[in-house]
């Protein structure tokens, strides 16, 4: 194998999110994807990103992506809807190795299993402003019924822990009111936060509703575009290279808490890193 070659296929993942919502799909890809090291940024200091202009977003977006192909990373993994849906266009023509989001995965299985073609989507107000689970869903399902909320509670109350919490259950029944009139099957947790909220969520709307968790559809979208570029880790490298490594532009060990608290393994610690400069 040539050194180049060789090089990728052990070379991380690189996978960013505005804070601490995608380390639901870093999650996902250490369930799915074993082998594949990962480096992880969380934009802690200038969360939340779905309230921002898309000029900022894309600027912030730019600024991670460009670290992370510093750090050697072999792709990249937008970990954010508001990232996902504003910036990931933009940017991928600057970058030299793959790119992918959260949305498209997604969407594309919301659109595909929907029994009557009535699908709702939550998420922060930046990405349902954007339209962009309905414009993808609108690829693979042309006359699909897409209906959106804002939910921008969530986010801090799934920071703040409260995953069961009262509280947290009545501001889910009020923002799932509008969904258990419409008809809909599917629903797509379009906030890397919400995959914590799945089984109240699942709860509130019924088995009859089919959840869609683009964080999982995510880790499985990776898997066949590392393949596609023949580069999936074949877990053969050098073994002092750490598996995960997590940076962060503020409160590093808030984050690493909360980290612990979610993630198949131990993380010793988050590294603080100043990003614009």
């Amino acid at each position: 194998m040539n050194q180049s070659l060789d090089y990728k296929i052990h070379a991380p993942i690189g996978v960013f999110d505005s804070g601490v919502g995608g380390l639901t799909v870093a999650r996902e890809i250490m369930r799915q994807l074993p082998k594949e090291r990962i480096i992880y940024f969380g934009d802690t200091a200038r969360v939340p990103y779905g309230s921002k202009s898309k000029e900022t977003i894309i600027r912030y977006s730019r600024q991670i992506a460009h670290f992370l192909e510093s750090r050697g990373v072999k792709a990249i993994v937008a970990a954010c809807n508001t990232a996902s849906a504003y910036a990931l266009e933009e940017i991928r023509p600057e970058l030299k190795i793959p790119a992918i989001g959260v949305v498209k995965p997604g969407a594309k299985v919301a659109a595909e299993t929907t029994a009557n073609g009535r699908i709702g989507v939550i998420g922060t107000e930046g990405t349902i402003a954007s339209q962009i689970y309905t414009e993808m869903i609108h690829r693979h399902n042309p006359d699909a019924s897409v209906m959106g909320k804002a939910c921008p509670l969530f986010v801090p109350l799934v920071e703040e822990g409260w995953l069961k919490d009262p509280v947290t259950i009545e501001v889910a029944r009020r923002y799932l009111a509008s969904f258990q009139e419409s008809g809909i099957d599917t629903l797509i947790l379009g906030c890397t936060h919400y995959p914590l909220l799945r089984s109240m969520v699942q709860e509130i709307m019924g088995e009859g509703v089919n959840l869609v968790n683009p964080a999982y559809e995510t880790a499985q979208e990776l898997k066949r575009l590392l393949s596609q570029h023949k580069i999936p880790n074949d877990g053969k490298g050098d073994r002092q290279m750490p598996m995960y490594q997590f940076y962060v532009s503020d409160a590093a060990e808030k984050f690493k808490n909360f980290a612990n608290s979610i993630l198949p393994c131990e993380i010793e610690e988050a590294q603080l890193v100043q990003i614009e400069e």
